[in-house]
């Protein structure tokens, strides 16, 4: 199969959907790789590292999009893009669908055949491909909420760690997967006091036990919520229901409860945000200001480092992409978890919680 590689274009988006590594295994296969001129650059590999693994650079993403038979990418296609996707061809990257009905229709118009990474599932209902971008952006959500705690970016001017005799910064963690868990692991690290909310008992035991009790645990309810971020410096938002938007867990009416120039993290902006007030933001331009309450809502948080998060995404998708270049969409017949990850086939929306999401 012959497999392009366009370069990324959403805004500070340094990652790239094939590494050179990546790359020598389509090609020890017996597949052709088109890679856009500069796709690696945002990971330190350069055209040459890309033609010694065996690819042919193309000079730009409208000749890769016209001639691969399969587009593999990290980001949701932009406007740009979806309408250079074809009938017959295959999109093999991130797609968010739930909160973004504009890019749902333009894929149904391409007649492209779209396979979702954050839907795809593994044996034990896991998300394989969602997981290493959610350990990054877990671990970047507690940078991301010392950096705008300081008072020269409007926070509250906590340190994270505290010091001796002055105590630390209060983090609540709303969702105890694996973002919630990355990101209590590194405030836990830092010297912050954390406490992790979620609504499965099981999972508190297992984050209990993980965190040998330097992490408070509570059931999600509307009253812990409320508590929880009143005391807290920091809240991260982790929640995710697979395909679907996130719910909203912390109103508007909320903020009046919490301290002043407190953060916002919303790791979940990608599915539509788990907090009322939150919009999509950028690296460029992280944050924003509701009420006297932070917001970061960074859409693409791994992208501010790529070489991490390009290596760390390609080591969870490569033996999905050789299975479609090798047996193209009859691989999700093959595999109920690689067919959990389609989302748009024949102009429609098939995956059942995107679909009811865009409802």
């Amino acid at each position: 199969m012959r497999v392009g590689v366009p370069k990324e274009i959403k805004n500070h988006e340094y990652r790239v959907g094939l590494t050179p590594g990546a790359v020598r295994e389509y090609v020890a296969r017996g597949h052709e790789v088109l890679v856009e001129t500069g796709a690696g650059a945002g990971i330190g590999a350069d055209d040459g590292a890309y033609t010694a693994a065996g690819a042919v650079i193309i000079s730009t993403a409208e000749e890769v999009f016209a001639t691969a038979e399969m587009v593999v990418k990290v980001k949701e296609p932009q406007p740009g893009e979806w309408v250079q996707l074809r009938e017959g061809q295959i999109l093999f990257t991130y797609l968010h669908l739930a909160p973004d009905p504009e890019q749902a229709k333009g894929l149904m118009a391409s007649g492209v055949t779209a396979i979702a990474y954050e839907t795809v599932t593994d044996r034990n209902g896991g998300l394989p491909l969602l997981a290493p971008m959610s350990e990054v952006a877990g671990r970047l959500s507690i940078e991301a909420a010392g950096s705008a705690l300081m008072a020269y970016n409007g926070g509250r001017g906590v340190l994270l760690g505290g010091v001796p005799g002055v105590p630390p910064a209060r983090i609540a963690v709303l969702g105890g997967g694996v973002v919630g868990t990355q990101a209590a692991r590194m405030a836990v690290g830092l010297g912050a006091e954390v406490t992790i909310i979620d609504r499965s008992l099981p999972r508190l035991r297992q984050l209990d036990e993980l965190f040998g009790g330097r992490v408070r645990t509570r059931f999600s309810t509307l009253e812990a919520i409320e508590q929880e971020i009143a005391d807290a410096d920091a809240v991260i938002g982790a929640v995710l229901i697979p395909g679907a938007s996130a719910p909203k867990l912390v109103t508007r009416e909320m903020l009046g409860g919490m301290n002043q120039r407190a953060v916002l993290v919303d790791v979940a902006i990608d599915q539509g945000g788990c907090f009322e007030t939150s919009h999509a933001t950028t690296h460029a331009n992280p944050t924003y200001e509701v009420d006297g309450v932070i917001h970061y809502c960074v859409a693409n948080m791994p992208g501010a480092v790529p070489l991490t998060s390009s290596h760390a995404l390609n080591n969870a998708t490569l033996p999905y992409g050789l299975a479609l270049a090798e047996k193209g969409i009859a691989a999700c017949d093959e595999d109920p978890g690689l067919m959990a990850g389609l989302n748009v086939r024949a102009g429609k929306i098939v995956n059942e919680a995107v679909a009811r999401s865009l409802a």
